[in-house]
């Protein structure tokens, strides 16, 4: 018992850390003393259930850690984590693929905690012609196809602009989940080089500053996009919770038109 209170307590410790709170500032979150929470964390004294979900809930750690921190002080996980084929999600799918194809003509698509491709709407398909097949074997990673030199990093025009968005996001993420899979994936498309030749410009200013566009040549000409992030608000399943939409929208009137055209041309 006092190894398995020891260990969730290192587990409190780093995520109290990564959150970058301290014992009081945790504690009065929680509701709890200090020293009831410096027991918790040495070892000194062993979590309820409640407790590790309530402290997990405050230090926003995701389901899966949750899961990971409920088995290390000995209890059993409560967040399921089924795949998406699985008939108890068909609910929340059905919703996914409604939401997917109702953005159309605008393209959209979901990826999972590793960026990883889950779905995405017709929109998708024809803006990625051209990257190479090694790239779209499954699960095809977003960030990578997006970054890589022989992906669609040769066609966006903002490379270095919209390049350091991606991996600042990226970035936050890995401090928000302490994901190994997700920083090295970040140290890889750190490596990635440059492909456009010209040198690294300030971010754009020409939407004020609260937004950066996504531009790309394609066979329709220049494409501008916003983009958006959705997430499920209160989910309790870990696969669910790892979901992200990625929704764009046409910066200009003339990528709304190019995608009209493009909708069309696929038909129904």
């Amino acid at each position: 018992m006092i190894a398995t209170a020891t260990a969730v307590g290192d587990h409190l410790r780093q995520w109290r850390q990564r959150r970058r709170l301290s014992q009081m500032d945790l504690a009065l979150d929680a509701e709890i003393s200090t020293r009831h929470l410096s027991f918790l964390e040495t070892g000194r004294a062993q979590p309820s259930r409640d407790m590790v979900l309530r402290l997990a809930e405050h230090l926003e750690i995701p389901l899966r850690e949750r899961n990971t921190l409920l088995v290390a002080a000995g209890f059993a996980p409560v967040f399921p984590q089924r795949s998406l084929d699985d008939p108890a999600l068909a609910t929340a799918r059905k919703a996914v693929d409604i939401i997917l194809a109702g953005h159309e003509p605008h393209p959209a698509l979901v990826v999972d905690r590793g960026w990883n491709l889950v779905s995405a709407n017709r929109m998708i398909a024809p803006l990625l012609e051209g990257v190479d097949p090694q790239l779209l074997t499954a699960p095809a990673n977003v960030l990578r196809l997006t970054l890589h030199p022989r992906g669609l990093a040769p066609r966006v025009l903002n490379l270095h602009e919209w390049r350091a968005h991606l991996l600042e996001r990226l970035k936050r993420e890995v401090e928000l989940t302490a994901d190994a899979g997700l920083s090295d994936l970040l140290t890889e498309l750190r490596a990635y080089p440059i492909s456009d030749g010209q040198p690294p410009r300030k971010a754009s200013d020409e939407y004020g500053g609260v937004a950066i566009p996504f531009r790309i040549t394609t066979p329709l000409g220049v494409l501008s996009f916003f983009s958006t992030t959705t997430v499920f608000g209160t989910p309790v399943d870990v696969t669910l919770s790892e979901l992200t939409l990625e929704t764009f929208f046409p910066a200009d009137p003339e990528t709304a038109q190019a995608l009209r055209v493009l909708a069309e041309g696929l038909g129904d």
